[in-house]
């Protein structure tokens, strides 16, 4: 298959956790969307290979020469991100030609996709993970100057148990978009700002996501507070305490 057109394509089929696979040539694990299948194959950013194998990959989407040199340069500097602000993880960046290739200038129109993924050991008593998929067009205009444009979702599972059978489970997502106009020097420079905007962005999902889940934790729970004994009342703010640090491990 060809890739998707739109950011709505994707994120209209990605209201779960995504994959995890093993590229096999170089042992790395990548994250699987519809931007890196090809029928049920998917493409390593790491190799540029299609697992499993298909019987004539070069008929597979490809990013163009120029592009892919540019892919794995993103492949690299999303690694050192996620290492710096996940402490674990994976991450996988997928670039794709709009029209025509990419040129050493950084000048044509392209897109891509950046998915990180972050989970928590669900055999310890809080578990849950983070998705995060940043679909991306770069559009060059007149001189050194690029509009960017970002649909960002993030989907969120989390759970806390104790002894007291006090148990919370939370699912949900948050989408947003973003767009910013930046000057570029050349191909590379449009990686550093998409890295720049992913970074705010997903630092202004993270503090709404533990709003809007501490906000629901209160209601929840909350709701007999008149009734409830001082000892009672400790114990839920210990638990909203829980679910907000589970936020913050992720």
């Amino acid at each position: 298959m060809h890739p998707l057109t739109s950011s709505e394509d994707l994120l209209s089929s990605v209201d779960k956790p995504l994959k995890v696979q093993r590229c096999q040539e170089t042992g790395k694990n990548y994250l699987t969307c519809d931007y890196n299948r090809d029928g049920d194959s998917f493409r390593s950013p790491w190799s540029n290979k299609y697992y499993p194998s298909i019987e004539d990959e070069a008929e597979a989407p490809h990013p163009s020469k120029v592009l892919r040199q540019l892919e794995q340069y993103a492949n690299d500097s999303f690694d050192i991100y996620r290492d710096l602000y996940y402490e674990g993880g994976i991450s996988s960046v997928y670039l794709w030609d709009q029209d025509t290739d990419v040129d050493e200038s950084g000048s044509v129109e392209f897109a891509g996709v950046v998915l990180l993924k972050k989970e928590i050991d669900a055999n310890t008593k809080d578990a849950g993970s983070w998705d995060s998929i940043h679909v991306f067009e770069v559009v060059p205009g007149s001189g050194k100057s690029a509009a960017y444009k970002i649909t960002s979702t993030v989907i969120l599972d989390l759970s806390t148990e104790d002894n007291s059978d006090n148990s919370i489970y939370l699912s949900g997502n948050l989408t947003r978009q973003t767009e910013k106009s930046q000057t570029y020097t050349d191909s590379n420079s449009h990686i550093s700002s998409i890295g720049s905007m992913v970074e705010e962005i997903e630092s202004k999902l993270r503090n709404m996501l533990q709003e809007v889940y501490f906000g629901k934790t209160r209601d929840i729970l909350g709701d007999l507070r008149s009734t409830q004994d001082i000892e009672v009342t400790k114990s839920e703010r210990n638990r909203q305490q829980e679910v907000v640090k589970g936020i913050q491990g992720l």
